[in-house]
């Protein structure tokens, strides 16, 4: 193998091994072999791994290290809290569980380096020791000094050690305006569409042929590729949809070569998921029971946004319901609607005949935070006091975008808002708090 010849200094067959764990990625991995250079050899002191989510950076620089048994370190610095929790997970996965000790209970980037140097004459090592940073971008906000001592930890320590640096945004986000130290760029491009195949096709069933395994694929890529390159969502699509795409070969209805008919069966459910790709919003079980459930129920307004509904508190219901009512309803039917002592009026005059025009297809329309709060203790069972908690739900709602402010920022004295929710998104909200939406809907009557 080419890449064998290339990086002398390993064995070849944990070579070997390494490119067949890494599909498609091969160039990658040599290209960071002969970064790393021999086993004993001084590396460069920084390497910075950028590219989209899913693109294998993570799986690469980790199979390369636990293959070819070099000392390593890998923190997450999503997990570092604070700069403290970062180094001691640095010392210890280098030097041991004694190591950590050895830190202030606060310390600071100097104590670092020297308890680093101290533990470099203790236990000294001849081959480059790596540190890997996942989401490093998060060390933006961390002390300012931070970022540029990893990239030069080398001449800091004084001791053979190379940081890897992966995130999904580029170099030039990183670089600090008073300057630093350059690290090696090296980019990891998204997976192609025959990549993809080819990666996917090795997660085959072991109670089907890698054959039909390929071709249901196949048919997901066809579907999903074109708003979805991300290779885990792919893959747990995959893992969501097999069954059902297996389903008629099970009961006997069709042949394994049949994938037309495989098609037609498996179709309808991609894209149900379609509608859901990267939100998991439930779990596999789940949507597997949803989808069952469905079944048995053709008709009733189901699917997963009917489930949004746990995500939101009690009372957050009843003001979207409320603000859903405020958006579609004409501002001279509240008194109709929400007033128990109206007294009588026409249905003639109340329903004018020049309105033919639905208010759904006319869309949703602004309205001011008082007839909000009017229509929210109208409809609401229990009385709720105007508190601060309840104006703190009306911006959560728009911070989720489930409510639009209109107008400008600065209208504090009377803000306007518009609903951004769908009929059948409401209609889910108000069967979790069994409330009749369509009883005051104006276009339902």
């Amino acid at each position: 193998m080419a890449a064998q010849r290339q990086h002398q200094g390993y064995e070849d067959e944990k070579l070997q091994r390494v490119m067949e764990r890494l599909p498609c990625r091969d160039v990658q991995a040599s290209l960071l072999l002969a970064l790393m250079g021999e086993p004993e050899q001084c590396s460069y002191p920084s390497i910075f791994i950028y590219g989209h989510r899913a693109t294998g950076k993570s799986h690469v620089i980790h199979t390369l290290l636990k293959e070819l048994e070099l000392p390593y370190a890998t923190v997450s610095c999503v997990e570092c809290v604070s700069v403290g929790l970062l180094f001691e997970q640095v010392l210890l996965s280098l030097f041991g569980s004694d190591s950590a000790s050895l830190l202030s209970r606060s310390p600071s980037l100097s104590d670092f380096v020297r308890v680093y140097k101290q533990l470099c004459v203790q236990a000294s090592s001849k081959q480059t020791r790596y540190i890997v940073l996942d989401r490093a971008e998060l060390l933006r906000d961390m002390e300012a000094n931070l970022l540029p001592a990893f990239l030069r930890l080398q001449e800091l320590v004084e001791d053979n050690v190379t940081v890897i640096l992966l995130s999904e945004i580029v170099w030039d986000k990183f670089r600090p305006n008073t300057g630093c130290f350059e690290p090696l760029l090296l980019y990891f491009p998204d997976y192609s569409k025959g990549e993809l195949q080819q990666i996917l096709s090795e997660d085959s069933h072991p109670s089907y042929s890698p054959e039909l395994y390929s071709a249901f694929i196949n048919i997901l890529l066809g579907v999903f590729y074109s708003v979805c390159r991300d290779l885990r969502e792919l893959r747990h699509l995959a893992a969501l949809n097999f069954s059902k795409f297996v389903e008629p070969l099970e009961q006997g209805k069709v042949k394994e070569g049949d994938t037309h008919k495989l098609w037609r069966n498996i179709e309808p459910h991609l894209k149900k998921a379609m509608q859901t790709v990267y939100l998991r919003e439930v779990s596999s079980v789940q949507w597997e029971q949803q989808l069952q459930k469905e079944e048995k129920e053709a008709g009733a307004v189901r699917g997963l946004s009917a489930h949004a509904h746990v995500e939101l508190p009690y009372y957050s219901k009843f003001l979207l319901i409320a603000a859903y009512l405020a958006s579609y309803n004409p501002a001279r039917t509240d008194k109709r609607f929400f007033l128990k002592h109206h007294g009588k009026i026409k249905k003639t005059n109340f329903l004018k005949k020049h309105e033919k025009t639905s208010n759904h297809l006319l869309g949703p329309k602004p309205f001011p935070l008082d007839r909000l709060l009017a229509i929210f203790y109208s409809v609401v069972d229990s009385r709720v006091a105007p508190t601060a908690s309840v104006f703190c739900q009306i911006s959560s709602l728009v911070t989720l975008q489930l409510l639009n402010q209109v107008g400008h920022d600065d209208q504090l004295d009377a803000p306007k808002y518009k609903c951004a929710v769908s009929l059948d998104f409401i209609l889910a909200i108000s069967r979790t708090v069994s409330f009749d939406m369509v009883k005051y809907l104006y276009d339902f009557l």
